[in-house]
Formats: structure tokens, C-alpha cells, sequence
């Protein structure tokens, strides 16, 4: 333990923790008004979100540190880890069998009820699928070629099929699309030759763009009636369905534009009392960018992308593949998470309900997330014993 805190790098851990405790501090303007207007205590979301910080820290943070990476890999937790999410998204789904629909919040199932606590099963999921890629995928290394790439995927593909298929029962299309991005990212770095990875990559995203086009244009009947059309709906006629499913991001722009460069400081965002449905979840960031600005936005975009970049270099650097496959995992979570939930924002993408990694209200994100940097700090504090202890060696033989 104290070998490892001496490695630590805080590069990595000072991004995360300023995240972390920016997001409590936003959360709380971001609800506070709401909170009041019902009667409740401001602080209720913040208080929450607190205690799922320091219960992730200390309940995964802290073992996913100090652990031995040799028990990671091992097949016993590999499996474990897996079973268990799998498990978590099959319930769901009897859950939304027996209750006829009445589980559902905002036209999906996503979370189990434990006592006090939702836990979101797909956070965890996620976590798990990388787990799995990462121990597959590094066991197959230089058979990946052509002729035996589907031979030698084609057992994993159809587990994390299973995985895809029942998360996006709920529905949750923003939690499928980046278990499926996750896949194609740690397919692509595993050793299969880029014109694959890169042809399987542009198929993927010119089929989607087709189907969006074809379902816009010819809006089916039997689709219609579901509340994930309605966002699809709102994304592409956001000021015609003002009123309805386009409100949350027409007012998402009014958040933005009304903060202008430098914001209204913080406390005094008007959207978040009651223009902006839920603005501690999914559009926290456009509460961030009208009380702090444009430039406050950014820059909190901007330290997501570097915890992403340094991630990922801890991912090149490393010299065991399977610590290499976890950070690029890792690393995609963030970055789509982000990329998404940006894109929702801006009204780049469709809403899809894809939190803001470390900043938006949620404990089963936050838990998911920082067991997630614990593993790439043990990754790299390993690395650096190793090269120290090697250094030590090669100085003692040139002495000789």
C-alpha cells in the first residue's frame, strides 16, 4: 500500500477528485431551488451525492487500488463480475414483465430498488463487460487474423450480444449504444487488423444514421407511441415540440445562451427552477455553462477529455496487454459518456439519458466510475514499481 501511494499519479487522481466534488457543489445549485419549491431540505441531493462519493472512494476506490492485478485477472472474478450484471439486467426485465409497465420512469426500466438505494445495473455492466473483453481479448492476442477473427470472437460476441439485447429491453438506448461502442473499441485495439475495426466501425454508423433518417421520415405508427421516439422526435423538431417532448432541450439552449461567456454565477440559473425537468441529471451541464459561462463548460469538458487522454496513455504504456485492454475500456466509458451527453445537450444528439461522467446526480455512475480509476491508478502505480525495480536491477549489474 505504501509502495503504490508512492506511485501514485496525480495526474489522474487531482481530475477525478476535482470532478467529483465540483459535481456535489453542482448538484446542490442545481437542485436547490426544486427542492424548496417542494417542501423539502436543499440539501437533500447534495447530501446524497456526498455520501455516494465517499462510499465509492473508500468501498471500491480504495481496494481497486491497493488489490493484486494478478487477482483481476483471474477467471473466478472475471466470470463473478459478469454473471452478477447479467443477472442485474435479467431482473430488470422480469421486473418490467410483472409490473405492466409501472416501474418504468421516463419510458424505461433501469434501476433496482434495494431499501433506500436504486442501483442502475448497466453502470455496473459496463464495468463488468470491459472486465471480460480485457480477459478474452488478451488471451486471443495473435489470433486475430484474417480467416479466424470469427471463429475466435464468436463465443464472446454472443455473450455480450445477450448483454446488448437485454439492456436494450428496458430500453435503455443510451446504455446500449456504449456497451456496443466499448466492444468495437476493444475489438478494434485487441490486435485485429484497422481495416476491419474501421470498416465494422463506419458500417455501424452509417446503418444508424439510415435508420434515424427512415424512422423520421416515415415515423411508423407502432413506434410512435413510445417515449424513446418522442426524444428522437424532439431532437430532430425541438422549438415545434416545445411545449411537450422538446421542452428539456429547448430550454437547454435557453440555459446556455442566457450564461453567455462568463454566466450568471453560481446560484442563479433561471432554467433550473422548473423550466429544465431533473437539471442535477442529464442537463447539469447546461446549468454549469448558463451559471459559469461558456468558458466554465468547457473547461469542465476539457478535464474530462484529459483524465480520457491520460487514461489512455497509462493504456499504451503499459507492458501486459490485459492492463492495456482495461484502460482503453476505461478510457471509452468516459469519453462516450461525455460525448453523448454533450451531444444531448448542444442538441448534437438525440437524449438518451446518458449522465455527465463524475459531475451529474447518481451513485451507482459514481460507484461504476471510481472503481473504474481505482484499477488504472493501481495500473500505473504497478508499471512504475516495475520500472523502478528494473532500473534498481540494471544499476546494479552495470556496478558489477
Amino acid at each position: 500500500m505504501r509502495q503504490k501511494l508512492k506511485y501514485l499519479d496525480y495526474s489522474i487522481l487531482i481530475p477525478y477528485l476535482l470532478l467529483s466534488l465540483f459535481g456535489i457543489v453542482m448538484i446542490y445549485s442545481a437542485s436547490s431551488d426544486i427542492l424548496l419549491v417542494n417542501g423539502f431540505s436543499p440539501m437533500v441531493y447534495m447530501r446524497k451525492q456526498i455520501i455516494n462519493f465517499i462510499l465509492a472512494f473508500l468501498a471500491l476506490g480504495v481496494p481497486f487500488f491497493t488489490i493484486k492485478l494478478e487477482l483481476l485477472k483471474r477467471l473466478n472474478f472475471v466470470f463473478f463480475f459478469l454473471v452478477i450484471s447479467i443477472a442485474m439486467l435479467f431482473f430488470l426485465i422480469v421486473l418490467k414483465i410483472i409490473s405492466h409497465g409501472q416501474a418504468e420512469i421516463n419510458g424505461a426500466v433501469g434501476w433496482i430498488k434495494v431499501g433506500p438505494i436504486n442501483v442502475q445495473p448497466v453502470e455496473f455492466a459496463k464495468l463488468a463487460l470491459i472486465f471480460y473483453l480485457a480477459f478474452v481479448l488478451s488471451r486471443k492476442d495473435g489470433y486475430l487474423i484474417p480467416g479466424k477473427i470469427i471463429e475466435n470472437l464468436k463465443k464472446p460476441t454472443m455473450l455480450v450480444g445477450l448483454m446488448l439485447f437485454l439492456t436494450i429491453l428496458e430500453p435503455d438506448f443510451g446504455g446500449t449504444s456504449i456497451l456496443f461502442l466499448i466492444v468495437c473499441i476493444m475489438y478494434s485495439v485487441s490486435g485485429m487488423p484497422i481495416k476491419y475495426a474501421v470498416g465494422g466501425l463506419l458500417i455501424l454508423f452509417f446503418s444508424v444514421l439510415a435508420i434515424v433518417f427512415l424512422l423520421l421520415h416515415f415515423q411508423p405508427a407502432f413506434i410512435t407511441k413510445y417515449y424513446q421516439f418522442q426524444r428522437l422526435l424532439a431532437f430532430a423538431h425541438p422549438f415545434e415540440l416545445e411545449k411537450t417532448s422538446g421542452g428539456q432541450l429547448v430550454n437547454s439552449y435557453y440555459a446556455i445562451h442566457n450564461g453567455g461567456l462568463f454566466g450568471v454565477g453560481i446560484g442563479n440559473s433561471m432554467q433550473k427552477r422548473g423550466y429544465l425537468p431533473e437539471p442535477y441529471t442529464d442537463f447539469i451541464l447546461s446549468i454549469i455553462s448558463e451559471e459559469l459561462g461558456s468558458i466554465g463548460g468547457i473547461a469542465v469538458v476539457a478535464i474530462l477529455f484529459f483524465l480520457v487522454w491520460r487514461i489512455t496513455e497509462v493504456g499504451l504504456h503499459t507492458q501486459n496487454q490485459f492492463n492495456s485492454l482495461l484502460c482503453f475500456g476505461i478510457a471509452t466509458i468516459i469519453f462516450t459518456e461525455t460525448f453523448f451527453n454533450v451531444g444531448a445537450v448542444l442538441g448534437m444528439l438525440p437524449i438518451t439519458g446518458v449522465t455527465l461522467p463524475f459531475i451529474s446526480y447518481g451513485g451507482s455512475s459514481i460507484m461504476a466510475l471510481t472503481a473504474a480509476v481505482a484499477v488504472v491508478l493501481n495500473i500505473e502505480a504497478n508499471e512504475k514499481i516495475m520500472r523502478a525495480r528494473k532500473d534498481i536491477l540494471n544499476g546494479v549489474s552495470f556496478s558489477r
